[in-house]
């Protein structure tokens, strides 16, 4: 089981680089940066699911791109990822090239962490329709995979439309970067299972009333049943427990990526958690 760590960066909290050498000194084997472009005033939306008013740090947040491509520059072997990336809210061409962008200058340590999103005020904002937010999203995943592996990419889709065209650069890992679907069981599980490589839920509940260790074998269930090897489909726990006989359940349980998260704060907040769970590491293994 690998170790990653996540962080809503920000002008108050420890910068990219920073972070991200002090990851890879610690045999961290990932950076995870998560993203909002705004949080309106008002409230459609349901309840936020972590639960209570909304952290500062949701609307402080820099652009993950950016804060990723910074921590890129800094390391040498640390993965990148998004977690996760709103593509409901992101122009499909653009990103395509974002993604192979950081892909290229990363050399080949991006992870396409995405998300359909939950805030609907947030979405609304870039004209997208709430009700219709997965198929968007999931179209616009297929249409940015023909941009990354075709010289001459086209896509037609009920709300993704282009005529052939040409753009580059295309991604260093080959056929993309992974994309790791984040959501929660089943709805999250069965977008993971119909067009991604992964899997990202929640540490704890995962769905109502069910826990990771419930869901994960209905979700490996789900991708043989689609004919799928369940290998080529890892789960990533986000928001872990600091508490070593959890994760060493999750070892066991075969989740291939915990992630601890960080407070948007400094290095003398952030470097001691970041050594607690250096012991984990050596402890369990990773």
């Amino acid at each position: 089981m690998k170790f990653g760590a996540s962080m809503f960066m920000t002008d108050y909290s420890m910068a990219p680089g920073e972070l991200a050498q002090a990851l890879e000194e610690r045999g961290f084997e990932s950076l995870w940066a998560p993203e909002h472009s705004h949080i309106p005033l008002s409230r459609k939306s349901a309840p936020y699911v972590g639960g209570g008013e909304l952290a500062k740090q949701y609307y402080d947040v820099m652009d993950p791109f950016v804060t990723l491509t910074a921590a890129a520059m800094a390391t040498k072997t640390l993965l990148l990822g998004t977690g996760v990336c709103l593509v409901n809210q992101r122009d499909p061409i653009q990103t395509a090239k974002l993604v192979a962008s950081i892909d290229q200058v990363s050399g080949g340590r991006f992870l396409f962490g995405i998300g359909v999103g939950w805030n609907q005020d947030e979405m609304e904002n870039h004209g997208t329709v709430f009700e219709t937010r997965a198929k968007l999203v999931r179209e616009r995943i297929e249409a940015m995979k023909e941009i990354w592996t075709k010289s001459k990419a086209e896509y037609h889709g009920e709300f993704v439309n282009f005529d052939p065209m040409m753009t580059w650069p295309k991604p260093v890992q080959k056929p993309y970067p992974p994309i790791i679907v984040g959501g929660a069981f089943p709805y999250g599980a069965r977008r993971a299972v119909r067009y991604g490589d992964g899997w990202i839920p929640l540490a704890g509940k995962v769905g109502p009333d069910s826990d990771v260790f419930a869901t994960v074998p209905k979700f490996r269930e789900m991708l043989k049943e689609a004919g799928r090897d369940p290998a080529t489909c890892p789960i990533s726990m986000f928001a872990s427990p600091d508490d070593a006989d959890t994760l060493k359940r999750y070892r066991d349980l075969g989740i291939a990526r915990t992630s601890v998260s960080l407070p948007a704060a400094k290095a003398d907040v952030v470097l001691p958690i970041l050594d607690k769970w250096a012991g984990f590491m050596r402890q369990i293994g990773g």
